[in-house]
């Protein structure tokens, strides 16, 4: 039987909420996995994983103080919302009526606008802690209106830490029509924070098919299949190996930032999503979803002005994103999974974050 670990640590008040107290908690397994999130943003600020020989660092890009993420934070290791990834041209329409959302990347609305998710204090609504696992459940009521979204929100997130790895499971209720998209924006690198790239890692995604983009990064509506492209991951491959393509979407994103269609075999069922490998460390990653999609962004646009806890500058590839979630822009796309919720609907989704090691 497992047994886990439940720390809370106060980390100061917020200046973006003043008088909001934000806290760390470290939720730690038996294996020596360690996961801390933050009530500000719900952000995993670290995640301490064993390699092969037993040796545990941290995997998580991240930053060394509240301030930083406050003012700072290139979304490292938060829940963002109310939509995940992009709509095109910052508006959509729902029953009849356009809704326009703030821009974050104009002209197009970018991780729930200026002030998504991310840059809240968050309620803990409990902590858990028994034999098998533990962790936390957050709470954050955004209001009608919020970065333009229509409808009273009810966000929560739970965070829980056990054999089975780390599972998010997140949940959402409106009193109005409107539209969600919630994911966990952690960007990895199994060889540790601050070691430099992440482009030797070997990669696996479920997925025979990709959402195109245009130069604005936007899906043009058509579903294309990956095979006889550098974004064909259904068998391992290095990172590299497609990362200076001259294939047209590889040039517009700068690399790798695309949502890949997920194979699976019914809507709900909580599938192997991708899997990375660190070869030197032999650490491992495996993401299972529920949702159809998984964006997979290999840090195109840092530059070298961040620095993680390691005192060490984040550059371009130094950490890859495996970002669970609906479609981008699925509110002006038809053709794609509805992220449309309703009163009297519940939004439900889970991922699961499982660390381990390849012997080689």
């Amino acid at each position: 039987m497992a047994e886990g670990r439940l720390a809370r640590r106060l980390l100061g008040q917020s200046s973006v909420e003043p008088g909001r107290d934000v806290y760390e908690y470290a939720l730690t397994d038996a294996r020596g996995v360690e996961v801390a999130v933050l009530t500000y943003g719900c952000i995993i600020s670290r995640a301490l994983a064993p390699d092969r020989e037993g040796r545990c660092a941290n995997v998580a890009l991240g930053l060394s103080t509240l301030a930083e993420y406050e003012t700072r934070n290139p979304f490292f290791g938060c829940v963002v919302g109310r939509y995940a990834n992009r709509i095109g041209g910052g508006k959509f329409q729902l029953d009849g009526q356009e809704y326009r959302i703030a821009t974050t990347a104009p002209p197009n609305a970018l991780h729930g606008g200026i002030r998504g998710f991310d840059k809240h204090v968050w309620e803990v609504v409990r902590e858990i802690g028994d034999d098998d696992a533990v962790g936390l459940e957050l709470r954050l009521l955004s209001p009608e209106g919020d970065q333009g979204f229509p409808g009273n929100l009810d966000a929560r997130v739970t965070y829980l830490l056990g054999a089975g790895g780390l599972r998010i499971d997140y949940q959402a209720t409106t009193d109005r029509p409107t539209v969600v998209n919630m994911s966990n924006h952690s960007y990895w690198n199994l060889r540790g924070e601050g070691e430099g790239s992440s482009q030797d890692h070997v990669l696996t995604l479920s997925a025979d098919y990709y959402t195109p983009v245009d130069a604005d990064l936007i899906p043009t509506g058509e579903i294309a299949p990956v095979a006889g492209t550098p974004l064909d991951f259904r068998r391992p491959k290095p990172i590299a190996d497609g990362l200076r393509s001259s294939h047209p979407q590889i040039a517009l994103a700068q690399g790798f930032d695309h949502n890949f269609v997920l194979v699976r075999p019914d809507e709900r069922a909580l599938i192997l999503a991708a899997r990375a490998l660190e070869p030197t460390s032999g650490r491992t990653l495996e993401v299972l979803t529920t949702e159809p999609g998984v964006q997979f962004y290999t840090g195109n646009f840092l530059d070298g002005r961040t620095y993680g806890p390691s005192g060490r500058a984040y550059r371009q590839g130094d950490g890859l994103a495996l970002e669970t979630q609906h479609f981008p822009d699925s509110p002006n796309k038809p053709g794609f999974p509805s992220t449309v919720l309703r009163p009297g609907e519940v939004y439900r989704s889970t991922t699961v974050l499982r660390f381990g090691t390849d012997r080689g």
